[in-house]
């Protein structure tokens, strides 16, 4: 059967005007109409990824509700994938449906004070006693943890090994006694980030993804689908922050300049490439798994809307610098496009830092992608119990 007499069928069945909208995402994920391309039963149908925007146009025109994307942005882009590929049978039905519905908010407890950029440098201690580990350490610049039901977490487990390879990969329940979370504030004003205090957390082997000690190379299943999530988002032509820069030149003459005029068309050119060169990796992601690549969309990312932004703040000159709202806020999202060119150039700084350093994004793309020598590491093969700190 054609995909789009099956979303016509759900829908003859199913008509968005008439259901409770949590009911009727439940309905979608179990008619397999969720990720098309995840198995039978886990809210696919095991076709091809790239017929899920014909699902998804289909179900638009009907009027039908989605599952308000941006909100578990975390939890489709990173902890989704991650589950699929590495979870048991019974993860993956417990957890993938709440998550695509909405009904579950995911977080991700990865960078620490102490490792950042180094990731695997982490010292967050999780320790096994019979059935059920137990989680000492720090999170940081973790989004969405104060709205989070669950967390995809990486936690040292042996510290006698080198870094890379004393690391597990868990599932943490954000409503353990042992977990506190607090706000930290942003150039913004906002908090939309946190840091995560995790003192005694339990956490059932039941609730571990992959094997003991093989959690980084879990964690780049995450780390690969978050760049791709975060840097190649499709967008049509004059999508995202060119449109609106685009815009405010069209509509108001008397702030152009040759210069500036010049700027514009450079970075109008850099987002069309970015953008056909987006829409080539979701292609290429059809075929697999997402790979390195996906750190070269998200180094582009960041530097267009660190410029763009920058460029639409000079052309609107002092009216630039206004911001309505500088009181501390704790958003569920980031509403980057409805807001202010000054909002928009103060948050568009952490592009650059979140989903990777743009220093690191560099580094894998020449080791990974242009295959060029690595950078010495010295610390490679130490215990990480013997690391200066």
């Amino acid at each position: 059967m054609d995909i789009r007499d099956q979303v016509r069928d759900f829908l003859a069945e199913h008509d968005p005007t008439e259901s409770d909208r949590l009911d009727f995402l439940r309905a979608r994920f179990d008619a397999g109409l969720a990720w098309v391309h995840f198995p039978v039963g886990l809210g696919g149908l095991g076709l091809p990824r790239a017929l899920q925007a014909v699902v998804d146009a289909e179900l638009a025109a009907a009027g039908a509700p989605d599952n308000d994307p941006r909100r578990i942005g975390i939890g489709l882009g990173m902890a989704a994938p991650t589950i699929l590929r590495y979870g048991t049978e019974e993860q993956k039905s417990r957890f993938l449906r709440p998550l695509w519905t909405g009904e579950e908010v995911w977080c991700q407890l990865f960078s620490e004070p102490g490792a950042g950029s180094d990731l695997a440098a982490l010292g967050t201690r999780a320790v096994l006693d019979g059935d059920t580990w137990t989680v000492d350490g720090q999170k940081v610049w973790t989004s969405s943890a104060h709205t989070a039901r669950w967390a995809i977490l990486i936690a040292r487990t042996d510290p006698d090994l080198p870094k890379h390879r004393g690391i597990t990969y868990f599932v943490c329940d954000m409503t353990d006694p042992g977990v506190d979370v607090r706000p930290l504030r942003q150039i913004t004003g906002e908090a939309e980030f946190n840091e995560v205090f995790l003192t005694g957390v339990r956490i059932p082997d039941a609730h571990r993804l992959g094997a003991v000690g093989e959690g980084w190379q879990v964690a780049q299943t995450t780390l690969n689908n978050e760049r791709v999530a975060i840097g190649g988002q499709a967008m049509p032509r004059e999508g995202g922050m060119i449109g609106v820069v685009a815009a405010t030149w069209r509509q108001r003459p008397e702030l152009r300049s040759h210069e500036l005029h010049q700027r514009l068309l450079r970075s109008w050119t850099d987002a069309e490439v970015a953008r056909l060169t987006g829409e080539r990796l979701r292609q290429q992601l059809s075929q697999g798994q997402p790979g390195p690549e996906g750190a070269a969309m998200k180094l582009a990312f960041a530097r267009l809307a660190q410029e763009l932004s920058g460029l639409e703040v000079e052309l609107l000159g002092e009216e630039g610098l206004g911001y309505d709202d500088w009181t501390m806020t704790r958003p569920e999202l980031v509403d980057f496009n409805g807001r202010e060119a000054g909002y928009r150039y103060l948050r568009a700084k952490g592009n650059s830092i979140e989903g990777g350093t743009s220093e690191i994004l560099r580094n894998i793309i020449a080791e990974r992608v242009l295959g060029l020598p690595s950078e010495p590491r010295t610390d490679k093969d130490l215990p990480w119990k013997e690391l200066p700190r």
